[in-house]
């Protein structure tokens, strides 16, 4: 990992490699970086070349550009409300080589899908701050606030996902498994044909993830998938299955 500045942004940035090297993604230094939910996102979208992809809140890109990698051919759409971050996203999709088939978009999610006046996508896809309630946290840093604090509340990244596809388009978002029931009924205003699947840290422990595939005007029965557990006790940093899927070679069907 090597320090560099970005001048698009202003920042002092990051260098990782993500996918086994396959994406290189610039990222603040000091703040939010995106890590492991950001990878499972992408890994969680079967995204078929010339189909479209939004992403709401895509911060510097890294669920962009690691959609990208392993679905070649879709077109890519990012919405971010910090102008810092959607020019590292930019400035990520040019370093990745995917700037003639991705926009970035400076924009709030508050704002609501008919404001950008675009047509509905087929994916849209979302990692939405966690916490409706600033007396959840701790004293966040300044530069997590926008990535972990949702202002307008979940309901408001729902509707516009719902909003921001097509008839059965799909809907893609990780989330706490603690706001699973809110985040069902929240879709469930517009959407059905709902697949879950847990993400453990370890086999023995409780759900601290859900990924949520959800449907538009979906009608099919709710499906409970088996889990992703990232950890074993091996001593490795990850179970075999969570490696693969961070290294590219694997990916979460529905």
């Amino acid at each position: 990992m090597t320090v560099a500045s970005t001048d698009t942004a202003s920042l002092e940035t990051v260098d990782d490699a993500l996918l086994g090297g396959r994406v290189r993604l610039r990222q603040p230094a000091r703040g939010y970086r995106a890590g492991m939910d950001a990878a499972l996102l992408a890994a969680a979208v079967p995204a078929t070349p010339g189909q479209t992809v939004i992403e709401a809140g895509c911060g510097a890109g890294a669920v962009l550009t690691q959609i990208a990698a392993r679905r070649p051919g879709v077109r890519l759409t990012g919405l971010e409300r910090d102008p810092a971050a959607a020019a590292l996203a930019r400035d990520n999709a040019a370093l990745n080589g995917i700037a003639d088939h991705t926009t970035v978009v400076t924009g709030d999610v508050a704002a609501g899908f008919r404001a950008l006046d675009r047509a509905p996508f087929d994916w849209a896809v979302a990692n939405p701050p966690f916490f409706d309630d600033p007396a959840a946290l701790r004293a966040p840093a300044p530069g997590k606030q926008g990535a972990w604090m949702a202002d307008d509340g979940l309901a408001a990244w729902t509707r516009f996902l719902l909003k921001a596809v097509r008839e059965n388009g799909r809907i893609v978002l990780i989330h706490r498994a603690d706001r699973l029931a809110d985040i069902l009924a929240l879709l469930g205003t517009g959407a059905g044909s709902f697949a879950i699947r847990p993400i453990q840290p370890h086999a023995e422990a409780p759900a601290k993830r859900v990924l949520v595939l959800a449907i538009k005007t979906g009608k099919a029965p709710l499906r409970l998938l088996p889990a992703l557990v990232l950890h074993d006790r091996t001593g490795a940093k990850h179970s075999p299955e969570a490696e693969a899927i961070l290294r590219g070679e694997a990916a979460l069907g529905w």
